[in-house]
């Protein structure tokens, strides 16, 4: 058993529910299970994934699953143990490797394969299971994932998976671990006749099968992280359109309920803006291959790779609510914006550690309000990301503990977002952010990344060692403060609240209207002024920083 710990500072209802627990004296412990979930353990470090064949029958009578999945693996180092990952109640009947019956025992939510075949350095093996069962019912999808089972008001089933995290092998029998991908995928869907799978990728056939029922092949193209891989059945009804992009001709297509087909023509019109906002500032869709997506699925909505969910009742806002509190965010359907943007921050560049989980959200929430920003203006965009923060909460790190499967602060969205905005103003040029931020979908584009990488790439990008800046916002809690004062026409001034070297820039306006740039640190630093005898300070708000004025008040 490995034991970790982890300091919280004001938050224990959020942390319990997150993974593990606090013990009586506030600090996290993980269990064996976290450990087999969250670590690169030996029996999956050995083998690089190539391709999976997920063949799956949904049986809606009985909210049943039963089927296959074909693990084709690269060999990197040679082993005999291999371990796969499926959740209780799911579970493996067969596992079998070029005919021969394979021996296999439960741990927990992992499986561990004993291999019969030599696996020899750079073979490129697979091996098929065969798996049943009554999966988890999503409890409050997509936070809390599983299946879900409901009906159109039609009376038809309406049935979805979304599994971010809880995790992929809630339902489907894989290497439940982000760091490694399958190169492609086959997704193979069997429902009812009467209705329509929509899962990853493009839809190469449709088989008509003898009992009443249809099997949908969807292939991937590309890397996919798994739990983006979803199923979606319904009574669907498709359309589409093209948009000319930075790559080409991009198809757009849409599944919807039958009954909504009216709601969603007209709603989903934001998602041509919204590519060529997304385009300009991150570089061109990062799945051409596979296309674009949007499903309408019986929760909010989530970030399906190339099959993005979406139940946002076909109305602006967040269910109908600006969560800034601006105005701007009534002016674009939160979902389709947010879980589209993932498909550069989470989809193409992922986390290799869910403790790094701020890279998915804290960008995709930044990708909200540089929407706003390419069609409304700088202005709406930097008052959409001050509003946000009234949803921080500083209670624990954005990152959380590696190797256990832990996730960081759920304030990975609105204070990712505004670190983010933050270094926009460092950067103080347009063409240097909009370059970082196509950069980084160009130097990581499908690939697994680390905080520390995407940090280091934004460091080398500005020419400035943003690490103490990184630490700050991602590995503490407190809201740096610039802490000043003014005397005989010099003002003294630095970094309190703040992590040993903090040396963030900021923009300040001083007296009447004199913009400077300061460059504190966390020891005292002087400027010069005119003497005046009201002296007035105040920090660019579109930094999320603090200030405080040492004398108590302005003078």
């Amino acid at each position: 058993m490995k034991l970790k710990t982890f300091n919280f500072f004001l938050c224990l209802v959020l942390a319990i529910s997150i993974t593990g627990f606090e013990d009586i004296y506030g600090q996290e412990t993980f269990s064996h299970q976290d450990t087999l979930r969250g670590a690169i353990t030996p029996e999956r470090a050995w083998w690089d994934l190539t391709y999976y064949h997920l063949n799956v029958r949904v049986h809606i009578e009985d909210s049943s699953i039963s089927g296959t999945n074909m693990v084709q693996y690269r060999v990197i180092e040679p082993a005999q143990t291999m371990q796969i990952d499926l959740q209780e109640p799911l579970d493996i009947s067969k596992i079998e490797q070029e005919g021969r019956q394979l021996n296999f025992y439960r741990d927990g939510n992992a499986f561990f394969v004993e291999l019969k075949k030599d696996q020899a350095l750079g073979d490129v093996n697979e091996l098929k299971i065969w798996y049943s069962g009554k999966p988890v019912i999503a409890a409050n999808p997509p936070w809390d994932g599983g299946f879900t089972w409901t009906h159109d008001s039609n009376g038809k089933p309406f049935v979805a998976t979304s599994n971010q995290g809880i995790g992929a092998s809630i339902w489907w029998p894989n290497k439940d671990h982000p760091y490694d991908e399958p190169d492609s995928m086959l997704i193979s869907i069997t429902t009812p006749d009467s209705l329509m799978d929509v899962s990853n990728g493009r839809l190469r056939k449709v088989d008509e099968n003898q009992n009443n029922t249809k099997t949908w092949h969807w292939f991937v193209s590309n890397p996919i992280n798994n739990y983006g891989v979803n199923i979606n059945i319904g009574d669907y009804v498709h359309f589409g359109e093209t948009y000319d992009g930075e790559k080409g001709r991009l198809s757009l297509d849409y599944y919807v309920l039958r009954e909504n087909e009216e709601k969603a023509r007209k709603q989903f019109k934001q998602v041509k803006p919204m590519m060529e906002a997304f385009e300009y500032w991150f570089g061109p869709y990062p799945f051409y291959e596979d296309g674009y997506k949007l499903v309408e699925a019986p929760y909010l909505g989530m970030e399906h790779q190339s099959s993005v969910t979406y139940g946002n009742r076909f109305e602006n806002g967040y269910l109908g609510r600006d969560l800034s509190g601006s105005g701007w965010g009534l002016k674009f359907d939160f979902i389709i914006i947010h879980e589209t943007g993932h498909e550069w921050f989470a989809n193409n560049i992922t986390y290799a550690d869910v403790a790094d989980m701020w890279v998915h959200e804290g960008f995709t929430n930044y990708s909200e309000s540089l929407y706003l920003d390419y069609h409304f203006g700088e202005q709406a965009a930097n008052e959409y990301v001050q509003g946000l923060r009234l949803g921080i909460m500083n209670d624990r790190p954005l990152i959380g503990e590696y190797g256990v499967h832990h996730e960081g602060s759920s304030d990975m969205y609105n204070k990712g977002g505004n670190l983010l905005h933050t270094l926009r103003q460092v950067a103080a040029d347009d063409s240097l952010w909009r370059a970082t931020l196509r950069g980084l979908n160009k130097e990581f584009y499908h690939r697994t990344v680390t905080s520390k990488e995407v940090e280091n790439f934004i460091s080398e990008q500005f020419g400035y060692d943003l690490s103490r800046v990184f630490e700050q916002y991602l590995r503490d809690t407190r809201i740096p403060t610039l802490e000043y004062a003014y005397r005989n026409g010099v003002l003294t001034y630095r970094w309190g609240n703040a992590v040993p070297g903090f040396d963030l820039p900021v923009d300040v306006t001083i007296n009447n209207g004199y913009q400077i740039r300061l460059k504190p640190s966390t020891t005292w630093k002087r400027y010069p002024v005119d003497a005046v005898e009201s002296f007035r300070l105040t920090v660019d708000p579109n930094y999320y920083v603090g200030q405080f004025n040492l004398l108590g008040s302005e003078h």
